[in-house]
This record gives C-alpha cells, structure tokens and sequence, in this order.
C-alpha cells in the first residue's frame, strides 16, 4: 500500500484586493499631509514650481479634504508665480491625461 502525502495550502489572510486597498488608504494618508493651504508656506517662503508639480498631483486629495477642512485648498495661495502654475498645471495635465492611457481599448472582432 502506498502512503499518501497530504498537502497543506496556506491561504493567506489578505488577498490582492486587500492588498491594493490598504496600499491606496495608506497613499492617501502620506500624500495628505503635504497639501496647499496647510500654513507650510508664507509671502516670505512662497512655493515653488516642483511644489506646483506635487500640489497639481495631490489635487484631487486636498478637493475632498477641502471639503471637511475650510483652510486646505487645491492652489497653493503663496507661491512664486508663473512657475507655480506651470508645476501645477504639468502635473493636472499629466495626472489626469495619464489615466486614459491606461484604459483598455474594446476590440472589435
């Protein structure tokens, strides 16, 4: 008679979706706390364009969240200008236009 061999499978405890949950939850968590409006910024320290560039990506975080708190914004009041707005404005761009790129085209067969 021929022994058997049982083999166990480990199901794990959080499957992918639980995975890519958690990863967007804690995103958004890290990306929050660099958002306009926050007082990080003055007329003396203004922001710049690479902080153009991070404000127009976190955009759509400091919306929601400008819902709940009325000092966070989606545009950086003190900043230096033009270059500001070139950041920002790159980065909405890309941002947005970036995801339509990713969308899968339906064949026609």
């Amino acid at each position: 008679m021929k022994s058997q061999k049982r083999v166990m499978t480990v199901r794990p405890l959080i499957g992918a979706r639980g995975v890519m949950l958690i990863a967007a939850l804690f995103s958004m968590v890290m990306l929050s706390g660099c958002v306009p409006g926050d007082g990080s910024y003055s007329a003396a320290d203004p922001a710049g364009f690479f902080w153009g560039i991070w404000h127009g990506w976190v955009a759509p975080i400091s919306l929601i969240i400008g819902l709940f708190k009325s000092d966070i914004r989606v545009y950086e009041i003190f900043n230096t200008g033009w270059a500001y707005d070139l950041g920002f404005y790159i980065a909405i761009i890309s941002g947005f236009g970036g995801l339509s790129l990713r969308r899968r085209k339906k064949r026609d067969d």
